[in-house]
């Protein structure tokens, strides 16, 4: 593998194991859920940003969390952000909250009333993805993940290799350009050598 390839699939590797949203979730959180339009005016801009940068790097750290979008159609409909977490334990859960009262009348909808079941939601619509991001590790008591000694050499290779390839490139655009004016010179040396032997 030549090195250019290398370095591509190392960015791409550290891009989602390093940066914003790198982080451990609590383990009673079970599924994150995005709601929110296709398009980014109307205030979905932070949405689509958090669904596109820093959920990536949430489910490589969070493999056994769930973690969906739906985007629809309906730009002035809500952006959200829903968090489940998991039951408490029994030892450990708070006074229940009163269920509501059963009904017998067939045409009254089922109740999705589980006293036992947490959820969080936030309202991205209108947020920068950073405001978002950062309710979002709140609520989830979510803990930063820490770059190994290891990976922030790869992280410092990458960069300076992106360096030499800068400099390689601007370089290479100024060799270009420079052959380009001698071409030009050539080609108006030529002209006019054909012009003074047509004269003679």
């Amino acid at each position: 593998m030549n090195v250019a390839r290398r370095m591509k699939k190392l960015k791409a590797l550290l891009d989602i194991r390093i940066g914003p949203g790198a982080a451990i979730l609590s383990s009673d959180v079970k599924k994150i859920h995005l709601d929110f339009a296709r398009k980014i005016n109307d205030g979905h801009f932070g949405a689509r940003k958090v669904w596109r940068n820093y959920l990536p790097r949430l489910k490589y750290h969070n493999p056994a969390v769930s973690m969906t979008v739906n985007r629809t159609d309906d730009q002035e409909g809500p952006a959200t952000l829903t968090i489940h977490f998991a039951p408490p334990s029994k030892s450990t859960s708070p006074t229940a909250s009163p269920a509501p009262a059963s009904s017998t009348d067939p045409s009254t909808p089922p109740s999705d009333h589980n006293p036992s079941r947490r959820v969080e939601t936030i309202d991205m619509k209108h947020k920068q993805d950073s405001e978002i991001l950062s309710r979002l590790l709140e609520l989830t008591k979510a803990t930063p993940y820490e770059a190994s000694p290891d990976e922030l050499v790869e992280l410092r290779e990458v960069d300076d290799n992106k360096m030499r390839s800068d400099r390689d490139k601007k370089a290479q655009m100024r060799l270009n350009q420079i052959r380009k004016q001698e071409e030009v010179l050539l080609a108006q040396a030529r002209g006019a050598g054909k012009l003074e032997g047509a004269s003679l």
